[in-house]
């Protein structure tokens, strides 16, 4: 019973250490840039924010503002932020209109092309806002933290529950968020 129970063990550290290394592996190009975004490489403070975006979910639109006020907020603070385009097959896929996206938004942040949709699946998104915050650890690059933005996307001014906000500042204390996951409202992504 004891060997069975160090056998899985292994396997699921095996499995964890693999899924943290594949992470920090992961690449995608830059729409702002043009270049390629690895996380490893721009994992450089405490933490970064995947925001996975679409210029055409309505609910996307709604929470601009509230990112920028985030990533003004926390990026000094060793916090970066990077959106991410999940969508397949679009115009909204379109690296130049991704950029002027950016530009015209005051966002300040790669816009990264999630053309095969990959971080999408290793992160299992399926809304559109949705956020992934990573921390480098032990074993190499970890997810603490997928969800919600807040509670109310129609109305900032009613929002009574901030999870990235409070998930990000748990991170700056060394803590681990509370809650981990937090279910997303917004636009289905779309999968072919």
């Amino acid at each position: 019973m004891k060997k069975i129970s160090l056998i899985l063990f292994l396997l699921f550290s095996l499995g964890f250490y693999s899924q943290a290394q594949s992470i920090g592996e992961l690449v995608l190009n830059d729409a702002v840039t043009g270049k390629s975004f690895t996380i490893s490489q721009e994992l450089k403070g405490k933490a970064i924010v995947l925001i996975f975006h679409s210029i055409g979910c309505p609910f996307a639109k709604l929470y601009e503002e509230r990112i920028i006020d985030l990533r003004s907020r926390f990026q000094n603070q060793g916090v970066s932020f990077a959106l991410v385009n999940p969508d397949l097959g679009s115009e909204n896929q379109n690296a130049d209109e991704m950029r002027n996206h950016v530009d015209q938004t005051d966002l300040n942040m790669p816009y990264l092309m999630d053309i095969n949709q990959e971080w999408v699946k290793l992160f299992h998104i399926t809304k559109i806002p949705e956020v992934v915050i990573l921390i480098p650890s032990e074993n190499g690059i970890e997810s603490v933290f997928r969800g919600a933005i807040d509670n109310n996307a129609q109305a900032a001014g009613s929002v009574t529950e901030k999870f990235l906000e409070r998930a990000i500042n748990q991170v700056l204390k060394g803590q681990k968020p509370s809650p981990e996951q937090v279910r997303a409202v917004g636009c289905n992504v779309r999968s072919f």
